[in-house]
């Protein structure tokens, strides 16, 4: 099988993987928001920041650098097996140490439980983690597909469960564990025709991976500061009940660009990674790339900004109201990460990991006077507003670090992104006159606007993008 028909295949069982994932998640969300308060999300919103400022160091940039170097030695594999497992153990001794002073400066004694049950995340991941790195090199993603619904569709059904049975933000915790635990027990099952570890551990044989991983944590550090400095600010400065409206508002528009974007980069990367040398290749495939997320994330993103006020309260219900604006602010939040997104792919592709980690520096910088300034001055909103601040100029240092690898691409992406925004503002512009002269609130009205949306950017798209060739051509792909 050639790689643009693997690519074809994986692409569309991730699709599949994607769709059901997020269904689930955003039900699960849903339900929750009538079952759990804000500062229930909140306390829960404490512990993934803490799960995802110990996974930065947990498995060390391996998963770039083994699919980068398509890693197939057996002594290797084992070694950095063995070494995840043990840097498992480590961060989970580490969460316990610092409970205390993170309990201390969020002053929410719930915290105590919630990070104690957590930090078994770090004992359940890593046996199976380095499975779905190997699953992915070898375009696998029908096993990574079944593997992401199953323990999607486990978790979201504990979650619930024990959210209905009052375990309040217990029952996210509990269910995230439940999740992971079935994902590592099928990336082994699926995973181990691929690499059985044999008892051999040399640091030595890993130096490269651990050069090529410096750049990958270091950037995976400073990642994590950077996005999520108002999440640490906002919750020591306002407290876990604000940092529940953030997140709800966060979910709601960054969460489904976080899970569409995969459906291409976690197809792309492996492919591009083996015609790394050819940079006019590389460019052309940016470019679709860039064009494939614009029109899938844009609409999405227009959609919700203009019915926000609708639905907001028929997604969470009553007390919800004050997420209306903040998801307004994030929907171009959204716009600049999704067309940001694949030059993490380049620079993996490209051997230059060392850029994202200045990017994210640069970016650090920037941000956090701006959060500390603005969520002194405007509360959350003033937050919300310096995240998009330093979004947006991340954003354009982002283009000009893949100028840099791939060469001029703007005038190309200027002109094709052109017609997603075009259809975005008539798409909005519908809405708008509907809202105007029939209605806006109610499920009937804010069914018939996503109905009006989604039409007429299904018809423009069809009409001045898409071809009769290139739907057949997607068709007999996807079939």
């Amino acid at each position: 099988m050639s790689n643009t028909k693997k690519a074809m295949d994986g692409g569309k069982w991730i699709t599949v993987s994607t769709v059901i994932s997020t269904l689930f998640q955003f039900v699960q969300v849903a339900v929750l928001a009538r079952l759990l308060s804000p500062a229930d999300f909140g306390l829960v919103g404490v512990s993934n920041l803490i799960i995802a400022f110990f996974q930065v160091f947990a498995n060390l940039g391996f998963s770039n650098s083994i699919i980068y170097k398509q890693e197939s030695d057996r002594n290797v594999l084992s070694t950095l097996y063995y070494l995840n497992l043990t840097v498992g153990v480590v961060i989970f001794i580490l969460i316990h140490l610092t409970a205390p002073y993170i309990i201390s400066f969020y002053h929410e004694p719930r915290l105590a439980q919630v990070l104690n049950l957590s930090s078994y995340y770090f004992l359940i991941a890593y046996f199976g983690q380095i499975y779905m790195f190997l699953l992915e090199k070898e375009l696998k993603f029908k096993s990574v597909a079944i593997i992401d619904i199953t323990g999607t569709v486990m978790g979201s059904i504990v979650t619930v469960t024990l959210a209905f049975n009052d375990y309040h933000e217990l029952s996210l915790i509990i269910g995230a564990l439940v999740m992971q635990s079935v994902k590592s027990v099928l990336q082994i099952t699926f995973g181990l025709r691929f690499f059985m570890p044999r008892l051999f551990f040399n640091i030595n044989n890993i130096k490269e991976h651990l050069r090529f991983g410096i750049y990958n944590m270091g950037d995976g550090f400073l990642g994590y500061i950077q996005s999520n400095t108002d999440n640490i600010f906002l919750g020591g400065m306002l407290g876990v009940k604000m940092l529940g409206y953030y997140t709800i508002a966060y979910q709601l528009c960054v969460f489904p660009i976080m899970k569409l974007n995969p459906i291409i980069l976690q197809v792309a990367y492996p492919i591009l990674a083996k015609m790394k040398e050819n940079t006019a290749d590389l460019k052309k495939s940016y470019l679709k790339i860039l064009d494939f997320i614009s029109y899938c994330n844009l609409p999405l993103l227009a959609g919700l900004f203009i019915t926000a006020d609708g639905v907001v309260p028929l997604i969470y219900g009553p007390g919800w109201e004050q997420t209306t604006d903040l998801i307004r602010i994030f929907v171009f939040v959204g716009i600049f990460i999704c067309l940001s997104h694949p030059l993490y792919t380049i620079a993996f592709t490209k051997g230059k990991p060392n850029l994202l980690f200045y990017l994210n520096l640069g970016t650090l910088i920037v941000k956090v006077p701006l959060v500390y300034v603005f969520g002194t001055y405007w509360g959350v909103t003033g937050i919300a507003i310096a995240f998009l601040l330093t979004t947006f100029l991340n954003m354009i240092v982002n283009f000009g670090m893949v100028h840099y690898l791939i060469g001029d691409f703007i005038g190309d992406f200027s002109r094709n992104i052109a017609k997603p925004i075009l259809f975005c503002l008539l798409m909005v512009g519908l809405i708008s006159l509907y809202r105007l002269f029939i209605g806006e609130s109610g499920l009937m009205n804010v069914l018939a606007e996503i109905g009006i949306g989604g039409a007429a950017y299904l018809l423009l798209t069809l009409t001045y993008k898409l071809s009769y060739a290139e739907l057949n051509a997607y068709r007999q792909g996807i079939l």
